[in-house]
């Protein structure tokens, strides 16, 4: 259930989160689509036959995970566009990120950024999910990772205009004739950016083709038996 490509198409869905929910891209033989559904119930209610998500999956007590080190070693010198830190307690036990942090430095343990404390929501909801949802094949993916092994090289930054550029144009080559219709009208109204558009077909593509993972073979699991691994 772990690896390998689907030589018959079958539905898989790639989900990025975004600041009202979820854009959720699937490919079904040649057939894509998108949508923005408000929580990964919704997202992946339908029958699927993979799916893969922009979150981290398994959490570690004081945040360390091997696989985002070695996806940060892959992205190299763009490192900072894996996020670190994910931990189930900064949101089970906290609801202000200053209380959080002080609790974190107490127990020697990195702080948590801005930026991955406004995740919280969106990281508890897909682990009680896939903590729900066992039989499941839900895996971690990283856009950029897939990205890398689309151009080969690293990019630049996507909130660049050459960097969405290369990109759109990355996906357009991977199959994705609509992706001009979806990041300037099937967007629109719904808050998802064009990156979050652009991020969620690169999962789906990892969810179709899992051609590599961090780290290989079979995964390290965190204390509730979930595996922490990210796919490209």
């Amino acid at each position: 259930m772990l690896g390998g490509n689907f030589h018959s198409r079958p539905l898989v869905v790639g989900l990025d989160g975004f600041r009202n929910g979820w854009v959720a891209v699937s490919i079904d033989g040649d057939d894509h689509a998108i949508s923005f559904p408000a929580d990964i119930s919704t997202a992946l209610a339908a029958p699927f036959a993979r799916a893969a998500i922009d979150m981290p999956i398994g959490m570690t007590d004081d945040g360390n995970r091997d696989c985002d080190q070695l996806a940060r070693d892959k992205l190299t010198p763009h490192r900072s566009r894996v996020f670190t830190g994910a931990r189930r307690w900064l949101w089970e036990e906290y609801t202000d990120p200053d209380e959080a942090n002080i609790e974190a430095s107490r127990r020697r343990q990195p702080r948590a950024s801005r930026q991955l404390w406004h995740l919280g929501r969106k990281i508890m909801e897909v682990d009680a999910f896939v903590r729900a949802h066992r039989d499941l094949d839900i895996r971690e993916a990283h856009p950029e990772l897939v990205f890398l092994r689309l151009n080969g090289a690293p990019l630049p930054s996507k909130k660049t205009e050459q960097g969405a550029a290369l990109r759109r144009a990355l996906l357009i080559a991977a199959g994705f004739a609509e992706i001009d219709d979806w990041i300037g009208i099937a967007r629109r109204g719904t808050g998802a950016k064009k990156d979050d558009v652009l991020d969620a077909c690169a999962v789906a593509l990892a969810a179709c083709d899992c051609v590599g993972s961090v780290p290989e073979g079979e995964p390290p699991r965190d204390a509730h038996g979930v595996p922490m691994q990210i796919w490209f």
